[in-house]
């Protein structure tokens, strides 16, 4: 393994705790136990440093710690979402707009996307790409550091693509005219995907993001193609598990799919078409399902307000209703679903919209909120720090009004958020 304690610790976030932590007593009014789906009244959490020291009926504070009264709240771990673009320019009608936005300018938007992210509850994300590379290490360090305010992030430096794929920014300029930092991922075969990926690694990202299949949002590429060759991902995932890491596969297509799962990914990102073989295989195998079902409405209803290129409009039509038909069955056959949104196709902040889709697609609110916390900390190796408030565990937590077990929606307005023991909200 590669990876070094330092960087660990920079993902964790554990840089920017203080070296005299305070404590902090924290009275809840309902405490949401995700690993049952049960809700506990009369119960405070001790927090010390950075992190829960314990869970235990209401007493008086210790001595010395701060009194923190929610009490009129329910309480839940802080949120994780699994599929976000934090440090990028965003979605809009005009394909060169992150051409015309520079590396810098794209960190301070990432900047900007971060407290946005954070201030809704989001305490921790997985960035799943940028087309500016590299520039989401940067924001990740740069919040791991104490410098901007955002969610713990853990980052994908860049696509794995193929050339004119959809992880390639289309249709603006010739491809090979674009900026190097936006094609480090760019593969050609298997020894070029072996030598990409070490690449970004040792440039600091902790994961890897292939491009499986087309893409709805990329020009020139349909969803249900095959993009990148088993070959290729396969060597992907092999120098990912040298570094003590994994591959993720954006894929569309039932075929792409069922190739990702093949080669050995952690998880498939969308699985828009995965027919009845690749969710069996999924099951079978133990990879996650990553489905981002609330945006495709955004994109119709906003993309065709503001005139996104009618190509996205139509892979959008294409794909929504059969993705979340994909999903209920899923939730049926018991395939691990990790919940991921695609924050960055609609505005950042908004990423507890799909809390309600899901449910409406057949995935109970408990199940719903755990993807969210303790199983997208299992599916980012990181269930022994993150995903639920016990002792030990990093004291991230979320206040809110009303009860998520019975109007999931709640968690589209949180009142306070905590970080590493730090009230953010």
């Amino acid at each position: 393994m590669r990876r070094t304690a330092a960087i660990a610790a920079l993902m964790l976030g554990t840089l920017a705790v203080p070296v005299s932590a305070r404590s902090v007593y924290v009275t809840t009014g309902r405490l949401l136990d995700v690993a049952s789906g049960t809700e506990k009244t009369g119960q405070c959490v001790l927090v010390e440093g950075a992190r829960v020291a314990r869970v235990e009926p209401c007493a008086a504070p210790p001595p010395g710690a701060e009194a923190l009264d929610w009490s009129a709240y329910t309480v839940l771990p802080g949120l994780i979402d699994l599929h976000t673009h934090l440090a990028d320019a965003g979605q809009s009608a005009d394909l060169a707009v992150p051409l015309k936005t520079s590396p810098q300018a794209t960190a301070l938007i990432g900047a900007h996307n971060a407290k946005a992210t954070l201030d809704a509850g989001f305490t921790t994300v997985r960035d799943v790409g940028t087309y500016r590379g590299l520039t989401d290490v940067a924001l990740r360090d740069a919040i791991a550091g104490g410098m901007v305010p955002g969610p713990r992030m853990f980052v994908a430096g860049a696509y794995i693509t193929k050339p004119g794929g959809g992880g390639e920014l289309n249709g603006v300029v010739p491809n090979d005219q674009l900026p190097a930092d936006m094609r480090l991922g760019v593969v050609h075969d298997a020894g070029e995907a072996r030598e990409k990926t070490e690449y970004l690694f040792d440039h600091g990202a902790d994961f890897i993001k292939m491009i499986a299949t087309g893409a709805v949002l990329a020009i020139g590429t349909e969803p249900g193609q095959v993009e990148l060759t088993d070959a290729e991902m396969r060597a992907v995932v092999a120098v990912a598990k040298v570094h003590g890491s994994y591959a993720t596969a954006h894929a569309h297509g039932a075929e792409g799919i069922k190739a990702a799962i093949r080669a050995g990914v952690r998880s498939i990102e969308h699985a828009s078409l995965i027919d009845d073989e690749g969710l069996a295989m999924a099951k079978q195998a133990g990879v996650w399902l990553v489905m981002d079902v609330y945006d495709g409405d955004w994109i119709d209803q906003e993309g065709t307000r503001d005139g996104w290129p009618e190509e996205y409009l139509r892979k959008n039509r294409e794909t929504t209703l059969a993705q979340r038909e994909a999903f209920a069955k899923a939730v049926k056959l018991g395939v691990k679903i990790g919940y991921g949104t695609d924050s960055g196709v609609y505005p950042h902040g908004l990423n507890a919209r799909q809390f309600a889709y899901m449910v409406r697609w057949g995935m109970p609110p408990a199940q719903a909120i755990r993807a969210a916390t303790l199983d997208a900390a299992t599916l980012i190796g990181h269930d022994k720090e993150l995903g639920s408030i016990e002792a030990g565990k990093f004291a991230d937590m979320v206040a809110v009004s009303g009860d998520p077990l019975s109007n999931v929606s709640v968690l589209e307005s949180v009142a306070h958020v905590m970080k590493d023991g730090v009230v953010v909200r």
